[in-house]
């Protein structure tokens, strides 16, 4: 295949592992500066130019977008999904997993256990934050922090506001995480390729820091992962929208709980700690999904009028509990069900036998008039208003007098 790495840095370790794999497997591979690259759209087909000339024809791009240049970067990578070229990191999941705020609202959607975690706004709810995150000591995150840069901890409720209320005052939006304290200086990095983790490594801290990253000082030591932490870490950098991901996870007493999913991991930690080839399994991964690229499924499909993709949710007393999804209607009624998610199992292209209970959700394509009849009216979590008396201003004169 003739892969082109999107880098700006062409002599970082990762970027020149990831050159040599292609390499040594036969493959054509370029390093082409992100920021280089004119998006072309004024032709019948979208396009790129690259130093002022045509872009070649490349059969995948695997990108390594630093935060820096988010979104010009994720704009280059979207023309190619465009222009259907392979990535294994879409410009969606990338922008998704950059925001620590949008990451862990979609993680949290789909049961991913987290660390406690708020957001706020006012000066005047920061103290509830801290209380709702079990209170002090609290993890303080800049949104679009890396490499544990505006990661700050707080000992004390007092100190947690004035170092929220310094970041607000300079316009940061900072997250308020509960500190978990059994992992206090540890943490697991999982390279996730694909379907599955390639390798995984423990991070640990030096001495009373409490940031385990390796630019931080930090040591790193191979591990073997117990099924429960390979599985949240798959779910995470699938759920993401990205094949290949450092899931960063704590120890928690519980169980795995993950913090963060990075779209562009360091390769140099992990391959020197676990000895393997992480490199070597990005590059194959790609060449056998080359033929696959990424689509925005719900772009394509809401393009006829009067269809469209939406989730149904089949209620305790739905009348599809109990029914096979042969006897379902759905079928009847121009309604294709792409994947059930039952719990934390997905099952795509769910055959005619399978028996609908309720909680089931189903990701459907077909007629949205069916299928918004289908959907239950949503709960008013409100009171409705009571009508205005008529007389309300007079009642208030006579009490006040």
């Amino acid at each position: 295949m003739k892969l082109a790495i999107l880098s700006r840095a062409p002599h970082a370790y990762s970027t020149r592992r990831l050159r040599a794999a292609a390499l040594d497997r036969g493959h054509t591979v370029k390093v082409l500066n992100t920021l280089r690259f004119a998006i072309d759209l004024s032709g019948e087909e979208p396009d790129l130019q690259y130093r002022g000339r045509l872009l070649s024809d490349y059969d995948a791009i695997l990108p390594r977008i630093g935060s820096s240049i988010t979104y010009y970067g994720t704009a280059v990578v979207r023309q190619f999904e465009q222009m259907d070229v392979y990535t294994p990191n879409t410009a969606n999941g990338i922008s998704n997993a950059r925001d620590k705020l949008r990451a862990n609202q979609i993680l949290s959607r789909h049961n991913i256990d987290m660390p406690p975690t708020t957001f706020v706004h006012s000066r005047a709810d920061v103290k509830m934050a801290i209380e709702q995150v079990g209170g002090a000591p609290v993890v303080i995150k800049l949104l679009e922090g890396t490499q544990g840069i505006g990661v700050i901890l707080a000992p004390e409720e007092k100190v947690a506001q004035a170092i929220i209320e310094t970041l607000h005052s300079t316009k940061q939006n900072v997250l308020i995480q509960s500190f978990i304290s059994e992992s206090r200086g540890r943490d697991i990095r999982a390279l996730v390729v694909g379907d599955r983790v390639v390798a995984a490594m423990r991070r640990v801290a030096k001495g009373d820091e409490f940031r385990s990253n390796v630019h931080r000082g930090g040591t790193v030591e191979p591990v073997q992962l117990s099924p429960e932490f390979e599985q949240a870490a798959v779910k995470s950098a699938q759920i993401m929208g990205l094949r290949v991901a450092g899931v960063d996870m704590l120890e928690g007493n519980e169980g795995p709980l993950v913090m963060e999913v990075n779209s562009s991991p360091g390769l140099e930690g992990i391959e020197t700690a676990t000895g393997l080839d992480v490199a070597g399994a990005i590059i194959d991964y790609i060449n056998n999904q080359v033929a696959f690229p990424e689509i925005d499924v719900r772009q394509r499909l809401s393009v006829s009028t009067g269809y469209g993709v939406a989730e149904l949710l089949v209620g305790a007393g739905s009348e599809l509990v109990g029914k096979k999804m042969r006897d379902s209607g759905l079928g009847d009624r121009d309604i294709s069900v792409l994947t059930l998610h039952r719990g934390t199992s997905v099952i795509p292209n769910p055959r005619g036998g399978l028996e609908l209970e309720a909680g089931d959700r189903l990701l459907c394509f077909g007629k949205l008039e069916e299928m918004r009849s289908m959907i239950p009216a949503r709960r008013r979590r409100r009171q409705k208003l009571r009508k205005l008396p008529a007389d309300a201003l007079g009642e208030l004169e006579q009490q006040q007098a």
